[in-house]
């Protein structure tokens, strides 16, 4: 150990506490080193001098290493001595200096001082030992010390020392870049502020390059800048690398500028830089430009190289220009030149996206032909594109052809087949794909298991996509929420919400947080399934989560609060929405409308409509065709006709869906010459009609009794290339049920199942009505059993049997059939208890009919006005005058105003006997 001050030795012996005050002895006296010895400052100076001396006078012998180890200057040697040594020798032989720096070093134990490190870089470039000094300064750089005090330490003995060659400086730069620290690099170079430290040309290009090419841009700038403030002419290499760095951050524009300008500042541009604008211009699509720009550089005598023609190749190729492309691949060979694998495979991938699929084999051929072997990356696009356009055989085929040409698929090309046969609705192939990876051992990525959990929810296998989900994580890999949010998709598209809730709750433990899919996914099925209290508490806690409703939230809402009739809510949701700014869309703003329409509140979805309108949004013709639709379907046809009129004003094409409602209204209106008027207006138009309407216009005939012009109609359909549907025949059928014509009716209905139309509860109640209007009830039964028999059996088709009976007067068969109604827990309506209580009433049975009264109430059904004018009726017939006017005191009370026919029947009861009363009414009934 080296000698210490007398302050040293005074901060060491307070620091150990082992004299006491007024000089009594502790305990334990102090006692010190051996090593140590008390000196003064001067002594102490006097004796590091010698050392340096000593030092010095071993170093100009050549067994300087031998003298000085048998000496006792290793017990001398501090960070300060070397450093001392090194400045006092600088000009002594520098490869003795740095043995001697590397050997003291190994003896102190400690670091060396980090102007030693300077003093001998610059010794070092002195004498043109590059390497030596690279080492040095490697070392330094890695002492981790801040690169400006470093730097600060170079300058000043530079300065001091008087060194002689700045390469010193370009080396120190260059190490911090060649382990990559480029911010430090950076940061010496523009501390150097003598213009005449900096570092040469050629050194500052390779640094612009390496910060372009890690994305330093900010200090890439200010390199640049540096360099034309120091007043270095740039040569090709730095504009190629300034327009590279334009062109890599999309600034195509500036890059051509400086590429025009270089030649104005003396440098004329070689291919490299025309092969980088041309690359830029191919990036951001503008081929066109790129393509001028190589016709420019062989005019300017530069030759096109394989690399400009790859590039312009891809870009067109990028650009759906595959013929082009292929063009230019000709013009290539004509030039002499040979494409390599990346520029066939450009071609290939072109062609094979634009759906060309035997242009790009052409091209896979060609490529074998010209001696170009194929790669895992051309049969790669080869694969993907067969699987894209679902040719699943020619892609399995490739791949079994590049096992022949040893070329072994990897987890791109398995990734391609899963989601091809994930198109085709294949899972198992799917599945199968995947054990095939394993036994290859390529590892499934979280989008291998993503296509084929996607997959296995779209063909319902729930319960294999959980286990797929389970597998995945036991292979290590951690499934994201997008994997999440399409397995509770797939439960809730099913009606698993118990299930779906509980994949939701689970994917903390997992390490996933839920984000907005994850909540859309469950809020939306909720929403459709009108359960929309559950759909709230997922909208609270997602709201908690610091999770923002977004435009498929809101839409949920509004849609579902509107499915089921509550409108306030509906639109607060919507006006919630447009207070947030979010745009509502197609489907947003037709639900608030069709909402509207369904309640009944015409005003009120208009009131929306003109709300849309007034926050600048532009309905589109699936928003105007449900405004239409609704007007239409609430009787306000000529308003409907009116929003065609403003839809073809603006240029909007209606669609089949536009004008089948509007013919539908007109149908229903029995108005039949403007439904065909519609109907031949979009025909002319090239709108293809579809069943719905040909159903909406057969409807029409039907009811009009125009059953000729119905049934050729109906014969047309399949004629057009369209399947008759149920409705279809279920309206024909009754058509022909209403006109008495049961025959062809039946005749219909056995054709059904050969025309792969199976016979629903609706034929079957059409069919059993017309028996009964028809008198033949035991018809009518049979057709009964075989509706209860298939599960057809409901509150209209025994309404259909029992009215059937009773108007035949087998009013036990009609009593039998009600009471099978409940046993079979088919529930009665109004109009099953207005049908019973007319027969009874007709029968004179009025305790029996007074009782079916009662009994609507129970069920909490409201009588009608008709039901009254029967039970009044009733009554008026056997005299009965006090209880036929309580009833219609009831009826008032109700809220029921009486008609015609009731104020008929009470004002003639004074004028007439009761006798001649009853035989009144039943004269004019």
């Amino acid at each position: 150990m080296g000698l210490l001050s007398r302050r040293n030795l005074l901060a060491f012996a307070l620091r150990n506490r082992n004299v006491v005050a007024e000089g009594r002895p502790s305990r334990v006296s102090f006692v010190y080193p051996k090593s140590l010895s008390l000196c003064t400052p001067q002594t102490s100076k006097q004796n590091e001098e010698l050392t340096i001396k000593e030092i010095s006078g071993f170093l100009k012998q050549s067994n300087w290493q031998s003298l000085m180890e048998s000496s006792n200057i290793p017990k001398k040697l501090n960070p300060e001595v070397v450093r001392s040594v090194l400045q006092h020798n600088r000009v002594s032989d520098p490869k003795r200096l740095l043995h001697f720096f590397d050997w003291s070093a190994s003896l102190m134990g400690v670091p060396q001082n980090q102007y030693s490190f300077s003093i001998l870089a610059i010794a070092l470039c002195n004498s043109r030992l590059f390497s030596h000094a690279n080492g040095i300064l490697e070392r330094m750089v890695g002492t981790r010390k801040p690169p400006l005090e470093i730097l600060d330490s170079i300058v000043t003995f530079y300065v001091e020392c008087g060194g002689s060659n700045v390469v010193v400086f370009e080396i120190l730069v260059n190490a911090y870049r060649k382990v990559g620290m480029l911010n430090e690099a950076a940061s010496v170079f523009l501390g150097i502020k003598n213009d005449e430290f900096l570092p040469t040309l050629v050194f500052c290009n390779s640094l612009l390059k390496d910060l372009a090419k890690c994305n330093r841009m900010e200090l890439f700038w200010k390199v640049y800048d540096r360099m034309l403030e120091a007043k270095m002419s740039p040569d090709v290499y730095t504009y190629s690398t300034v327009i590279n760095a334009h062109c890599k951050v999309g600034n195509v524009e500036e890059g051509r500028k400086v590429l025009f300008g270089m030649e104005e500042k003396g440098c004329s541009p070689n291919m490299v830089t025309y092969n980088v604008v041309i690359g830029g211009l191919c990036k951001r699509g503008a081929v066109d430009e790129a393509l001028e720009l190589k016709n420019l550089m062989a005019g300017k005598g530069l030759v096109p190289d394989a690399y400009t023609y790859s590039i312009l190749v891809d870009g067109f190729c990028k650009q759906k220009r595959s013929e082009e492309a292929k063009s230019i691949l000709e013009e290539m060979f004509g030039m002499g030149l040979h494409p390599d694998h990346f520029t066939y495979t450009a071609l290939v991938d072109g062609f094979m996206k634009q759906g060309k699929v035997e242009d790009a084999l052409r091209i896979k051929d060609e490529m074998v032909a010209h001696g170009v072997s194929l790669t895992l990356v051309t049969y790669n696009v080869l694969v993907g594109g067969f699987c894209k356009v679902g040719e699943m055989t020619k892609a399995r085929a490739l791949m079994n052809e590049m096992s022949v040409m040893g070329i072994k698929p990897d987890t791109y090309t398995y990734n391609s087949l899963i989601s091809g046969y994930y198109k085709k609705k294949n899972m198992v192939e799917a599945c199968q794909l995947l054990l095939e990876m394993k036994k290859w051992n390529l590892a499934p990525t979280v989008f291998t298991y993503g296509v084929i959990i996607n997959g296995l929810c779209h063909c319902g296998d729930l319960q294999a996509a959980n286990g797929v989900l389970e597998q995945m994580i036991a292979g290590g890999l951690k499934p994201n929420a997008v994997l999440f949010s399409t397995l509770i998709k797939g439960h809730v598209q099913q009606s698993r919400f118990d299930e779906a809730i509980t994949i939701l709750k689970g994917m903390k433990e997992k390490g996933v947080l839920p984000d907005i899919f994850c909540y859309n996914s469950l809020i939306i099925g909720l929403c459709k399934a009108k359960k929309m209290k559950d759909a709230n508490n997922f909208l609270n806690e997602m709201i908690e989560r610091g999770l923002k409703p977004n435009e498929y939230t809101y839409g949920a809402f509004i849609d579902g609060y509107a499915k089921v009739g509550n409108m306030q809510l509906a639109y607060g949701y919507f006006i919630e929405m447009l207070g947030w700014g979010m745009a509502p869309n197609d489907i947003i703003c037709s639900a608030l409308i069709d909402g509207h329409f369904k309640d009944g509140n015409v005003t009120g979805a208009l009131s929306a409509f003109r709300l849309l309108l007034g926050q600048g949004i532009i309905p589109d013709i699936q928003t105007y065709s449900v405004l239409i639709h609704g007007l239409s379907t609430n009787g306000k046809i000529e308003e409907a006709m009116e929003v065609l009129s403003e839809v073809l004003d603006k240029g909007l094409v209606p669609d089949v869906f536009t004008y089948t409602s509007l013919i539908s209204g007109f149908c229903k209106q029995g108005d039949l010459d403007r439904a065909f008027q519609l109907y031949d207006e979009m025909c002319q138009k090239g709108i293809t009609p579809n069943i719905v309407t040909y159903n909406s216009l057969i409807n029409g005939l039907c009811k009009s009794g125009d059953m000729e012009r119905a049934r050729e109609l109906f014969d047309g359909i399949s004629r057009k290339g369209l399947s008759m549907n149920a409705v279809t025949y279920a309206t024909i059928i009754d058509g022909y049920c209403k006109s008495g014509n049961l025959a062809e009716a039946f005749q219909l209905m056995d054709e059904m199942p050969s025309r792969g139309v199976p016979p629903d509860r609706f034929i079957y109640c059409a069919l059993v009505d017309g028996c009964c209007k028809a008198g033949n009830t035991e018809k009518a039964l049979s057709l009964f059993h075989e509706m209860v028999q298939k599960g057809f059996a409901s509150t209209s088709s025994f309404n259909a049997l029992i009215d059937g009976f009773s108007k035949s007067g087998k009013l036990v068969e009609a009593n039998q059939l009600f009471e099978d109604m409940v046993d079979k827990h088919v529930t009665p309506d109004d109009v099953t208890y207005t049908i019973l209580i007319n027969s009874h009433c007709k029968a004179g049975l009025m305790k029996e009919a007074e009782k079916l009264f009662l009994e609507i109430k129970k069920r909490n059904l409201k009588p009608n006005i008709l039901t009254y004018t029967l039970l009044l009726r009733g009554y008026n017939n056997i005299g009965s005058r006090d209880k036929m006017f309580a009833l219609f005191d009831e009826m008032v009370t109700a809220g029921i105003d009486p008609d015609e026919v009731i104020n008929g029947m009470l004002e003639r009861i004074p004028l007439i006997s009761e006798a001649a009363n009853t035989e009144a009414i039943f004269n004019r009934n």
